[in-house]
């Protein structure tokens, strides 16, 4: 399998989660109004999708270790399919998070899973290459997906969304079918039992890599996952955006992501990885950290957000596909636990945040920001703290 076809195959099935958050960005408004519901009742529809798409990741992970890649998604692709159909029909705010939190839980198959295959396939830096391509394809969703939820609407109600995100899992199931070979033979495959996943887990969470790199890049993802949750109240309300200018607004900060996340691999080779962390991860935290004190001083007009968030997304897509590689390398016996524990800890993470930003959250950029940066600051110090001693002398 080809590095272009692999990266393609695996960014279309791993764009399936983001396109499940995205494209429902420019509906927000329109279901809390719709429903009748606050927009924190609306913002918990993510939260739900969130906390599933992380716990699910426990299964999926060691059940793909068992029977292979191909299986766990087939079956999470199914469940996503049905729970998007059941979203579509919902006629209220708690049944449509309910079926949120399913939906979530059949998303998070391309969470792990393709993290899994990449690391049967490869390692160290030819991996990081591979996880690049993943995150190029990937990163196409932020633009994409809002702008087809925006086209959508000014066509039909929201619910049109998830018939379309139903019909999208279809063809990932197909895809799956028809492209996406088997990566784990029958004799590398590990029985599940508690005793190996309560070894595996212990090996894990006693591993200092393991944990600095999960959760560095975890807090860089909770950082995007508090835009994603406030930024369609922030874009509609403050600021005045239509939908489709909401998505336009939105794209940017995936342009900034994708192109810097295209060098991590060639400023890993020149400078090595842990570096690379360190570097990008302060510079993530100076761009967020100015865009507080201009929000605080009353400058963060709608370019201003829009700038500073590009520059540290920037520096986001050079740690997280980094991150993601170092954390997996060492344990490729037990990879797709790896990927699920990684996984689910840093969607807890991103949930987490969501939760505690709620009720601080009034319709204005602030409380986001500040969230933002406390995401950065803690992203910051894992990276003093947890990182190798190599990258200490950067």
């Amino acid at each position: 399998m080809s590095l272009f076809r692999a990266a393609l195959v695996l960014g279309l099935l791993s764009a399936v989660g983001p396109f499940a958050i995205d494209m429902f960005l420019p509906a927000m408004p329109a279901i809390a109004a719709d429903l009748a519901v606050s927009e924190t009742a609306t913002q918990a529809t993510i939260t739900a999708f969130f906390i599933s798409f992380g716990l699910a990741q426990l299964i999926y992970g060691p059940w793909s270790d068992q029977v292979g890649r191909k299986l766990p998604l087939y079956v999470g692709l199914t469940i996503f399919s049905l729970a998007s159909i059941g979203c579509a029909m919902a006629d209220s705010i708690v049944a449509l998070t309910a079926l949120r939190f399913v939906q979530g839980i059949g998303a998070s198959v391309v969470m792990v899973v393709p993290r899994a295959v990449i690391r049967d396939m490869l390692t160290g830096n030819a991996a990081t290459r591979l996880m690049a391509l993943v995150m190029l394809v990937i990163s196409v969703s932020p633009m994409l997906a809002p702008l087809a939820g925006s086209i959508v609407l000014a066509f039909a109600e929201w619910r049109v969304i998830f018939w379309v995100l139903a019909g999208g899992a279809v063809l990932s199931l197909a895809l799956t079918a028809a492209l996406q070979p088997e990566t784990l033979p029958v004799e590398k495959r590990v029985p599940i039992n508690l005793a190996s996943l309560w070894r595996g887990a212990g090996i894990l969470l006693r591993d200092r890599t393991f944990l600095g790199m999960t959760f560095i890049g975890g807090f860089g993802m909770a950082s995007f996952f508090v835009f994603i949750a406030s930024a369609p109240f922030v874009y509609s309300g403050q600021y005045g955006l239509t939908p489709t200018g909401f998505s336009i607004a939105f794209a940017v900060n995936a342009v900034g992501f994708f192109g810097a996340s295209q060098l991590a691999a060639r400023l890993g080779e020149q400078l090595g990885p842990e570096k690379v962390i360190r570097r990008a991860v302060m510079g993530f935290a100076t761009f967020t950290t100015l865009l507080l004190v201009l929000t605080l001083s009353g400058f963060a007009s709608l370019y201003v957000l829009i700038g500073c968030l590009f520059l540290g997304n920037a520096c986001l897509g050079l740690v997280i596909p980094t991150t993601m590689v170092l954390a997996l390398d060492p344990h490729g016996e037990i990879a797709g636990l790896a990927s699920s524990l990684g996984g689910t800890m840093q969607m807890l993470a991103g949930g987490a945040m969501i939760a505690l930003v709620g009720p601080f959250f009034d319709g204005t950029a602030l409380p986001m920001v500040v969230a933002i940066a406390i995401c950065a600051w803690i992203a910051f110090g894992l990276s003093r703290l947890l990182v190798s001693e190599q990258a200490a002398v950067a």
